[in-house]
């Protein structure tokens, strides 16, 4: 088995798409290049960096037009700078 390890403080996010494509509500298809990019993922690998705020299986919050995408093993990863994530996905309880 391969995996993408990355180095130089850089994380690896999972973008792979479900590959249900998107209608609007009169039932026109939405090209994937007019669809918007999601800007949540979840963290699949991550370089050793000290007192990271996440880890893997997290799901994040990242900047836009940032990173480099990639196809790895049939999946579509997104690798940026751990410095490009915005915020971490967390549950709470409800008041």
């Amino acid at each position: 088995m391969k995996e993408l390890l990355p180095v130089n403080q850089h994380v690896v996010l999972d973008i792979s798409e479900t590959g249900a494509e998107q209608r609007t509500r009169s039932g026109i298809i939405i090209p994937d290049s007019a669809r918007e990019k999601p800007k949540f993922a979840k963290l699949v690998w991550m370089s050793a960096i000290e007192n990271a705020e996440v880890s893997p299986g997290d799901t994040v919050l990242f900047k836009s037009f940032s990173g480099t995408e990639v196809e790895f093993e049939g999946k579509k990863y997104l690798i940026l700078p751990y410095a490009d994530l915005l915020a971490k996905i967390v549950e709470t309880e409800a008041i």
